[in-house]
């Protein structure tokens, strides 16, 4: 929500970051459309373009001093310097960042982008030697070390395109909860990576968190899944969560209120990702329902979003749902 300067306030409307396209004209016109209808804009992330626009690759785009490139099973750090793949993401994420600069001129006001999570890449990211980094804990500390480096340059470098921006910082990390239940498979498929627990997992976060926040941004952290870890992102230092509503169990209901009273961010995933006859009036009325059962009144820290990305979406619903959460914000003013 931002101040209207009349005592009101105004609730936001945002993304979580993916949207449908293949090529640069897709990708114009979805930047195009989040700076012109969003309260709180966002770095679109258009994986439809292939594995150096998808989450990974874009996060290996940011990392720094750590090689990688593309083989057969997906992405692996090389022990060197970083291949072609690695730089076509740099130079596929240096594009991204000229255009957003050009179509924010002037710009003031929130604005997110999206960086994948030190145990989401451990996860899905190889060794040299293959499998899984997670099967390594020194690997996994240095990675999470080089994304924290790199998110510092990172967001230095957005802060100097759209110096007007209050930059936010979303850690996307949907595989944390199979990391800390031990169901990440192992590369021959039999087996299961061991678990990590919540003070294992503290660290790494705590890393990038600090990194984000020290680079002048306020780090948020992303997870759609039903058994969402709340408690821990917000206790490694996160300022805010992304989740989808429709997922949360009571648990996550009493997590998402503690963040809300707290004064942190939440972005709140209710516009179904899928076409749907779905109104703004029932959005607004399921996010008034879960704010009374937990006896809270919207807050300056909150937005409205889809309830996760949008990449697999059909363009035309892709563009109404978040023509929703404006609408849907909008109505929600206090």
């Amino acid at each position: 929500m931002h101040d209207r300067g009349d005592g009101a306030f105004v609730t936001f409307s945002s993304g979580i970051g993916s949207m449908p396209g293949e090529d640069a004209r897709d990708y114009d016109e979805a930047l195009r459309f989040v700076v012109a209808e969003l309260s709180m804009p966002y770095l679109p992330e258009l994986p439809g373009r292939g594995a150096h626009a998808n989450m990974t690759g874009r996060a290996l785009a940011v990392v720094a001093e750590l090689g990688a490139d593309l083989q057969p099973a997906g992405w692996r750090l090389t022990g060197s310097g970083g291949g072609v793949d690695q730089r076509r993401a740099k130079s596929l994420l240096d594009q991204d960042l000229d255009a957003l600069e050009e179509h924010t001129q002037g710009y003031e006001g929130p604005l997110k982008v999206q960086v994948a999570g030190p145990w989401t890449l451990a996860a899905t990211v190889e060794r040299p030697r293959g499998d899984r980094l997670l099967a390594d804990h020194g690997a996994r500390r240095e990675l999470a070390q080089a994304l924290a480096a790199g998110l510092e340059e990172h967001v230095a470098d957005v802060r100097r395109r759209v110096p007007g921006a209050s930059l936010i910082v979303q850690v996307d990390e949907p595989a944390l909860p199979a990391v800390l239940a031990a169901k990440i498979p192992t590369a021959s498929g039999f087996g299961r990576h061991r678990s990590v627990d919540a003070p294992g997992a503290t660290p790494a976060l705590s890393n990038v968190f600090e990194a984000i926040r020290g680079a002048g941004a306020t780090p948020v952290a992303h997870c759609c899944a039903s058994d969402a870890p709340i408690g821990l992102l917000l206790g490694a230092g996160a300022s805010g969560v992304s989740v989808d509503l429709s997922l949360l169990s009571a648990e996550g209901h009493d997590a998402v209120a503690g963040a809300l009273e707290a004064g942190h961010w939440v972005l709140l995933g209710v516009v179904p990702t899928v076409a749907s006859a779905v109104t703004a009036k029932q959005v607004v009325e399921r996010v008034e329902r879960f704010l009374d059962v937990v006896g809270l009144d919207p807050t300056e820290r909150l937005a409205v979003t889809p309830t996760c990305g949008l990449a697999s979406a059909d363009p035309v619903w892709a563009r109404t749902a978040l023509s929703l959460a404006v609408e849907s914000a909008g109505h929600l003013a206090g």
